[in-house]
């Protein structure tokens, strides 16, 4: 398949393209994610979460400066809110990354969440496998800024970063039972603010729990906009990975990683396989009428349609 020999060569076009067949639901995404998936399983994924307003994106940035000159090829994806409108992205992430789309050794993607819960996009697993096939090492994935629903990203990324900043105590407080448990790094970025040490005072609890891989998560400041803290975090970001290397937790992880995508795709599939019998599709509206007429729960329709597609 030419687009797969483009995209193992690097080229961005073929990643994009390949991208898009992803988020459209096209059938020849099944084969491109065939043929690439060998290739897959190299980089380092890094997932960026955190409330709105912290200055997620611009971490980002910097962070993709700095690993660049480390002679690292570095891919992004920016999740953004869906478009009222067009159904697509926003765009703010890529608009504010600015010059970095002309970096060679650089890959941007923004997603749009489309609806899907978890602060992720529904494709975000299979369009890291793009980014990793084309041979970016490592991969950022940002979401999109919904706070404690964001604990998605956990089960996608190998190091999870949670970012706040100064001004969200009672938020803190709040989040402690979601996403404060996710993170393997805590940054308080904009640390020029006042109230930092409140923050870090509301962050401690987090910091002082041992995670069952045995990692005891670590808490820094940044000021992104100055580049401040910014080599100390790449640092950190390295060490987490060789500690998931050398504790085998990485392989561990990769075998749980493997049954999330199973069960994922298995739901994927059995869906598609319903949607694409038009006589079932009449039925399938039928059922929602139903559900949000209170006539029938969402389980019992579900078996319903899987037992007309043949499947229960």
């Amino acid at each position: 398949m030419e687009l797969v020999e483009r995209l193992l060569r690097g080229d961005k076009r073929a990643a994009a393209k390949a991208i898009s067949l992803l988020e459209d639901y096209d059938k020849k995404a099944a084969d491109v994610l065939g043929a690439i998936y060998p290739h897959t399983g190299k980089a380092h994924i890094i997932g960026i979460t955190g409330p709105t307003g912290t200055g997620k994106s611009t971490l980002v940035f910097a962070l993709a400066k700095e690993f660049r000159k480390r002679d690292k090829k570095v891919g992004i994806i920016a999740i953004d809110p869906t478009s009222p409108y067009t159904g697509g992205a926003l765009l703010g992430d890529r608009i504010r990354m600015g010059n970095l789309t002309l970096d060679e050794g650089v890959f941007i993607r923004s997603m749009g969440t489309r609806g899907h819960a978890g602060g992720t996009s529904r494709a975000t697993a299979d369009v890291i496998k793009v980014l990793d096939a084309m041979g970016m090492q490592i991969i950022f994935a940002e979401t999109a800024g919904a706070g404690q629903s964001e604990v998605d990203i956990a089960r996608i990324a190998h190091t999870s970063i949670v970012v706040e900043m100064p001004g969200l105590g009672d938020d803190i407080q709040a989040m402690k039972a979601g996403i404060l448990e996710i993170g393997d790094i805590f940054v308080v970025n904009k640390a020029d603010l006042d109230g930092v040490d409140s923050t870090l005072a509301n962050l401690s609890l987090a910091v002082e729990r041992e995670k069952p891989s045995g990692w005891k998560p670590k808490m820094l400041l940044t000021v992104a906009t100055e580049d401040k803290g910014i080599t100390d975090l790449a640092d950190l970001i390295e060490e987490h990975y060789d500690f998931l290397k050398e504790s085998g937790t990485l392989e561990t992880e990769r075998v749980e990683r493997a049954k999330e995508e199973l069960r994922a795709a298995l739901s994927q599939h059995l869906f598609l396989r319903v949607l694409e019998r038009p006589e079932l599709i009449g039925e399938f509206n039928n059922l929602v009428q139903m559900i949000a007429k209170k006539e029938m729960d969402p389980h019992s329709a579900a078996e319903k349609l899987l037992g007309l597609a043949g499947i229960a």
